[in-house]
């Protein structure tokens, strides 16, 4: 969808007054704030998404690549192109949780991820971080995941600031492919 900017407001059909306001439309959204998809409580047997998603095809999962311990899954809500997400098969909550094992591949795979972005988009810089219990954010905290959000120089424009809109210029599933293809080996 192309934005443009006219001094005329657009005509509008219905209740109100026009006003001088674009509408970008995101109703996929909806499904993040309705809380689909979320578990119904911290079991495995409770609806985890991070459980089931191994047990798709790499493609209708959004699943980058799979190691021993952890697997690499674009965020289905994400904040920026490309950001996807670490996550162990095992079901745990707490970092603490993590074996040693888990722990390094854990931490190989977020580097992977930084590289995988950085050869196909060209990523700047990256937020990375994982959010330990509700309280402190995580939208799915009964299982560990751990965020590799690629940012760019002046990535951050009108859209998210005003608009609390994020605009992704490609669909999931090429955003996958695309990393998947570039994905580095194991040391």
């Amino acid at each position: 969808m192309l934005l443009t900017m006219t001094s005329e407001p657009e005509q509008q059909i219905g209740v109100g007054s026009p006003d001088a306001f674009q509408r970008l439309w995101t109703p996929h959204r909806m499904a993040y704030i309705q809380g689909e998809n979320k578990p119904s409580g911290p079991g495995v047997g409770d609806g985890c998404p991070f459980c089931s998603i191994p047990e798709k095809s790499d493609e209708d999962g959004l699943i980058i690549a799979r190691g021993e311990s952890v697997y690499a899954v674009l965020n289905l809500y994400p904040y920026n192109g490309g950001h996807c997400m670490i996550v162990p098969f095992r079901h745990v909550a707490d970092y603490t949780q993590l074996d040693v094992a888990e722990t390094a591949e854990l931490a190989d795979f977020t580097k992977r991820a930084m590289t995988a972005l950085r050869v196909a988009s060209g990523a700047h810089g990256f937020n990375v971080g994982m959010n330990q219990g509700a309280e402190a954010g995580a939208g799915i905290a009964a299982h560990l995941h751990q965020h590799v959000v690629p940012r760019w120089g002046g990535d951050t424009n009108f859209m998210p600031v005003i608009g609390h809109t994020k605009v992704l210029p490609q669909l999931l599933a090429d955003t996958r492919k695309m990393l998947a293809d570039v994905w580095p080996e194991g040391a």
